[in-house]
C-alpha cells in the first residue's frame, strides 16, 4: 500500500467528470457492477473467482475485487476477458450481455472496453509475431482498425453509457481507461516490436484513451485517466504494472496488469470515489 501513498494523491488530477457537482458517497453495501474486457477482469490475478465462466477470466485480484473490498461494497463482476462493446450490450454465447447485470438497485458501475474492437492488444501480438524468429501458430497478421471500426467503437460505448443510465438512474458510472502498457521508446526486451509499430499502437492507446474521456464527458458518465496514471509503469520501466512478452506465474498474462497494476487502480478509483 505505502508504494502507491504518493501516486493515489495524483488522482484528482488525472480523472474528469461530467457535471454532476459532488456525487453522493457510496455506503457500505452499495450494489456494484463492474464491466469490461480481460484489463478489468484480470486474468491470471490470482485464481479466477468461484463459479464464474472460465473463459472470462476473472481474476480475485481484479480492481473490482479490490475495490468492493476496500469500500465495502457488493460487487457484481460481469467482466470477461476478451469481450468487446458488443459484448456488454448483447450476449456472447453462453455469457449473457455484461449490461443485464445493472439494475436499479445499482450505484456504482465502472467499465473498462473498447480495446478490443479496434484489435489493440491483437496487433501488440501481432507485432511481437513479426519480430520472433520462429513465430508460434497462433500469431496473426497486423490488422489495422478503419475508421469506420473506430467510429462504431465509440457509438457503442455511448450507447453503454445510456443503456446504464436507463437502468440505473441512480448509479455512477466511471470508465477505468485502459493502463500502458507501451513503454515510451523503443529498444525493451519484454516489448519486441519495431519502432514503427511501436509508435502506431501508442497513437491507437492515444486514440482510445481520448476516445473515452470524451464520451463520458459527453454523456454524463466520468473517467479515470488511468493511462496516463501508469504511463511510468509500463514493461522495462523500475516498477512495472503491466505485462509484457511474459508474464510472472500467478501475475497476470501477457500485454496485461500485473497484480501491482490492478492494486494501483483499485487505489487511484477509490480515491477517486471517496474525494469530496
Amino acid at each position: 500500500m505505502r508504494l502507491f501513498g504518493g501516486l493515489v494523491g495524483l488522482a484528482a488530477t488525472l480523472v474528469s467528470s461530467s457535471a454532476l457537482g459532488n456525487p453522493a458517497q457510496l455506503p457500505e453495501g452499495a450494489r456494484y457492477v463492474a464491466m469490461g474486457s480481460s484489463f478489468a477482469a484480470g486474468p491470471g490475478v490470482g485464481p479466477n473467482t468461484p463459479d464464474t465462466p472460465q473463459r472470462c477470466g476473472r481474476g480475485t485480484f481484479n480492481y473490482p475485487n479490490l475495490v468492493a473490498e476496500q469500500l465495502k461494497l457488493k460487487l457484481v463482476d460481469a467482466t470477461c476477458s476478451g469481450a468487446k462493446t458488443e459484448h456488454v450490450l448483447g450476449s456472447w454465447n453462453e455469457v449473457a450481455p455484461q449490461i443485464d447485470s445493472v439494475d436499479a438497485d445499482t450505484r456504482l458501475v465502472t467499465v473498462t472496453i473498447g480495446g478490443n474492437d479496434i484489435a489493440f492488444v491483437g496487433n501488440i501480438f501481432a507485432a511481437f509475431c513479426e519480430k520472433a524468429e520462429k513465430p508460434e501458430p497462433r500469431c496473426r497478421p497486423w490488422n489495422a482498425p478503419t475508421e469506420a471500426e473506430w467510429q462504431a467503437d465509440e457509438q457503442r460505448m455511448r450507447e453503454i453509457v445510456r443503456g446504464i443510465k436507463s437502468r440505473a438512474p441512480k448509479a455512477r458510472v466511471v470508465f477505468v481507461d485502459y493502463i500502458t502498457v507501451l513503454p515510451a521508446k523503443a529498444g525493451c526486451t519484454e516489448v519486441p516490436m519495431s519502432a514503427e509499430r511501436l509508435a502506431y499502437s501508442q497513437s491507437v492507446a492515444k486514440r482510445l484513451a481520448a476516445m473515452t474521456a470524451q464520451v463520458a464527458r459527453e454523456e454524463g458518465a466520468e473517467v479515470l485517466k488511468f493511462s496516463k496514471l501508469s504511463k511510468n509503469h509500463a514493461p522495462c520501466s523500475k516498477v512495472p504494472w503491466s505485462n509484457g512478452l511474459n508474464a510472472p506465474a500467478g501475475d497476470g498474462i501477457p500485454v496485461h496488469p500485473n497484480k501491482l497494476g490492478h492494486r494501483a487502480a483499485a487505489d487511484a478509483l477509490v480515491k477517486f470515489l471517496t474525494r469530496r
